[in-house]
């Protein structure tokens, strides 16, 4: 079907990049200003590579329906604390700012963008949904997000017609921080619809992946990559704080996949993240473990002992990077495994061998079975000849 629209859609993504740029420029310069630097934190490490993912997608892929959700996925995420900022100047700090009301509402825009994320997830990688019962659901959900969208202006139109306003201390209305009635109702139909669809949308990935192959596989891949890092960034910010970089995992891991960059380097970082951190856990416990040793058992100083434990641990680990990336490689990396001991044979082979045509026929051989290339071109510099 011809659609005349995607020929200027590259035109609008590029330009909804454009405003989402100075939009997020302006978030830091007002966060600073409101002394609340901490709150445009998940905005930009959601919204910013959510931004940047939607552009390319829209741009490249404009029939893709992904690009667009992303693009107003960071809208709302970026707009909503550029509203809470501005209005916390306005409402809370006492600054005679214009369009204070405005920003209150932009504020609300949070909720509506956070709910995107389970479609993101259903509609992976191309946006179409082969299946009639996926379609239907994503039909219901999309009445009841419209049905929320709707209650939400309602509440909210009716809570800036209040008088005096209440601010909380985010920056948004305090009426809608305890929703009551349709807009209560209306709220909680669309978390749970949100949930159910994020959980379908995994369920449904997961049965894919059992079916899949090629490049459809090595996608799941980089999906499910992105969710894990995700998912151990949001366990580390309820510990400590530290893990909101890791949100921006999910929707770069999805644009890598969409757009097919180098898909199969996924493999490769699959074997290294899990390589890295066996030696990791390995190391800290043979660090920990000296440590105890030196200072309970065989008494030495502390300062001592975890200087020695150090030392240890710094001579062990790569003798144990290299033993364990061969057992994780051998199991998750396979092609590479296999390419690494096909070099490292012909390499043994080649310490003995004098005669060029030997190694040029061992060459032509190693790179047939390890790449199967159509055509195989060898130089002999000795000949100023070539052979094929």
């Amino acid at each position: 079907m011809h659609r005349p629209w995607l020929a200027s859609a590259p035109s609008w993504a590029s330009v909804a990049g454009v405003f989402l740029a100075l939009f997020t420029v302006a978030l830091v310069w007002l966060s600073v200003l409101a002394r609340q630097p901490g709150n445009g934190i998940i905005a930009l490490v959601i919204g910013v590579p959510s931004a940047g993912v939607g552009v390319v997608v829209a741009r490249r892929q404009p029939g893709n329906p992904l690009g667009w959700i992303f693009l107003a996925l960071a809208a709302c995420l970026i707009l909503s604390s550029v509203g809470g900022d501005y209005a916390y100047l306005a409402y809370r700090l006492g600054h005679h700012l214009p369009l204070g009301r405005a920003a209150l509402a932009l504020y609300e825009l949070w909720t509506p963008g956070l709910l995107l994320l389970g479609l993101v997830i259903l509609l992976f990688p191309d946006g179409r949904l082969e299946s009639r019962f996926w379609r239907w659901v994503l039909r219901a959900y999309l009445a009841i997000y419209a049905c929320y969208l709707v209650a939400d202006a309602v509440a909210t139109a009716g809570a800036l017609a209040e008088h005096p306003l209440r601010v909380d201390s985010s920056g948004g209305l305090a009426v809608m921080d305890d929703p009551s009635g349709r807009f209560a109702v209306a709220s909680a139909a669309a978390i749970i619809a949100a949930g159910a669809l994020f959980a379908g949308g995994v369920a449904r990935q997961v049965l894919s992946w059992r079916r899949s192959s090629g490049d459809r596989r090595q996608q799941l891949k980089w999906l499910a990559v992105g969710g894990a890092v995700t998912i151990v960034g949001a366990a580390l910010t309820q510990v400590d704080g530290i893990g909101w970089p890791g949100f921006a995992a999910l929707p770069v891991a999805i644009g890598v996949g969409i757009l097919k960059y180098r898909l199969y380097d996924i493999d490769r970082i699959i074997s290294r993240t899990l390589a890295y951190a066996i030696v990791t856990g390995l190391l800290v416990g043979v660090y920990a473990g000296l440590v105890l040793l030196a200072t309970r058992v065989l008494t030495f100083h502390s300062t001592v002992a975890v200087a020695v434990s150090t030392l240890a641990a710094a001579a062990l680990f790569n003798p144990l990077r290299r033993r364990v990336q061969r057992m994780v490689d051998r199991r998750f990396n396979r092609a590479r495994y296999d390419a690494d001991q096909t070099i490292a044979a012909f390499a043994a082979r080649l310490k003995d061998t004098v005669d060029p045509n030997s190694v040029r026929d061992d060459l032509t051989a190693v790179v047939d079975r390890a790449l199967e290339p159509v055509h195989v071109l060898v130089w002999m510099n000795e000949r100023g000849k070539r052979s094929a």
